[in-house]
């Protein structure tokens, strides 16, 4: 490995002036395509290439007006004209992309990096991390801010609805999505300690990404290295024993005013006075005081996620009956129960959750929206983690509560270590075994099969996958969904 070249923040800072001309290695990433958006919209030249450009992100990117390139049309002759390689995640340690742009004399960084030192460095940055809900308390807090009329920057792991992923915004607060992840081959660090963050909402802490990550233990060590560098607020959930080990670790008598917890386990709240198919009204405490909301948002883990922008608006001394206004119309991410459509009277829901915890949220949130329909239940164990052996039970229970279950079987097996399998299967015959219908299917026109059995209007189909789930939603199933 030749990193002569390589760029951390310090370094990538000393250079900033001399960085004119930027190319995206492996740009359709979505998080490689939003933070070359913000380097574009921070007045760079930015350019990117891929091995295959896909929508969402490739049409996001086209209408940026940034040039884009199939790797196979550009060679090195054309990167040397560059100032700086940003190299997505995807590239791998000691393939030939690796040995070609450590080859080739220009300087290269990953994308936290670029962007953390090139746009986050002199604004004030909030970021937003957890292992669930990183991506809608972002989306959430962004909207809040913008209606609380403070133009805010940001960046979300997500396609949103009418507008782009990412914003620069007038600087006063950026709202990012701060991803545990590692950042690249050369570079394995949590991608959040290169952001400079001056804030942190921890929405949640447990283990998951068991493709890096040996244990939970591993996860707060990279929380560890970057606490100490955040300079303001913290708003910690108290619901997850990890997140409150690093509150405890890191709080004291000068520190604490700065630190809120919040949570259903802490004296904060929220606390669900009522929901209903249009909304839920809930409660909070912050310096003592109850501060009564209603927002159009249902479902616990998304009053939570809401809780803790909303706290960090007071901390702001923004006024209980501003953010009242703020919140009460809300929308969400695309693939965060996001309504597809209707089949055959059957309302079909699209949701990224893939780690059990998040499927049980996801789907109680659906039965409370939902009341008196059946919810059916596909899921697609697609991630690293979700693939293997590590959640066989918490999955199981997390499934407790759907109508029925269909187990999309995994196309290959988990890359993590000395761990086996998720077995589908006995997932299956637990379901059968409590009364419930429970099927495998193995490609597109199986799940197709099992779809048109349950597709009725009593019926809620709710598909959980951070992936295609075995191609539905490039199929011709989408094309044959009504409105709702």
């Amino acid at each position: 490995m030749n990193l002569a070249n390589k760029q951390d923040f310090n370094g990538l800072k000393k250079i900033q002036k001399d960085i004119k001309k930027i190319f995206f290695y492996r740009v359709c990433g979505t998080g490689m395509g939003a933070a070359a958006c913000l380097l574009k919209e921070k007045g760079y030249d930015v350019q990117g290439g891929d091995a295959n450009f896909y929508p969402p992100m490739s049409t996001y990117l086209e209408s940026t007006g940034i040039p884009l390139f199939k790797l196979d049309q550009i060679d090195q002759a054309f990167l040397k004209t560059f100032d700086l390689i940003v190299v997505g995640n995807v590239i791998p340690n000691g393939g030939p992309d690796a040995k070609m742009i450590e080859e080739l004399g220009v300087k290269f960084c990953s994308f936290p990096t670029a962007i953390g030192a090139l746009v986050l460095s002199d604004v004030n940055v909030i970021g937003i991390a957890g292992t669930h809900g990183k991506t809608t308390t972002t989306f959430l807090a962004t909207q809040v801010f913008e209606k609380l009329n403070t133009n805010p920057g940001y960046l979300i792991g997500g396609v949103m609805e009418e507008r782009p992923s990412s914003k620069l915004g007038s600087g006063k607060y950026f709202f990012i999505e701060s991803d545990e992840y590692d950042s690249a081959y050369f570079e394995k660090i949590s991608k959040f300690r290169s952001y400079s963050l001056d804030n942190l909402i921890l929405t949640s802490l447990e283990f998951d990404h068991a493709d890096i990550f040996g244990s939970v233990e591993d996860i707060k060590a990279q929380f560890r290295a970057a606490i100490p560098h955040i300079s303001k607020t913290f708003i910690i959930s108290a619901d997850y024993i990890a997140a409150l080990e690093l509150y405890n670790e890191f709080v004291d008598d000068d520190t604490k005013a700065r630190w809120i917890r919040y949570g259903e386990k802490s004296e904060a709240g929220p606390r669900i006075t009522e929901t209903n198919a249009n909304g839920t009204k809930f409660t909070l405490i912050y310096n003592k005081e109850e501060y009564k909301f209603e927002t159009n948002l249902i479902g616990r883990h998304n009053i939570l996620n809401l809780s803790a922008v909303i706290l960090y608006a007071l901390t702001e001394g923004f006024k209980k009956d501003q953010i009242a206004e703020a919140i009460k119309d809300l929308k969400m991410v695309k693939r965060r129960q996001e309504v597809r459509g209707v089949y055959k009277g059957s309302l079909i829901i699209d949701d990224f959750a893939h780690h059990p915890r998040a499927v049980e949220l996801t789907l109680d949130g659906i039965i409370t929206k939902y009341p008196g329909k059946n919810i059916h239940v596909v899921m697609e164990p697609n991630s690293a983690t979700a693939r293997s052996a590590i959640f066989q039970k918490e999955f199981s229970e997390s499934l407790n509560r759907a109508a029925s279950v269909i187990f999309t079987k995994p196309t290959r097996p988990t890359s993590v270590k000395n761990v086996g399998d998720l077995d589908i299967y006995k997932i299956i015959e637990e379901v059968k075994a409590s009364g419930r219908p429970g099927s495998v299917v193995g490609n597109l026109q199986e799940l197709m099969v099992e779809i048109e059995k349950i597709a009725k209007p009593e019926n809620v189909i709710l598909v959980l996958s951070n992936g295609t789930c075995l191609g539905l939603w490039e199929s011709d199933f989408v094309k044959n969904l009504k409105k709702e």
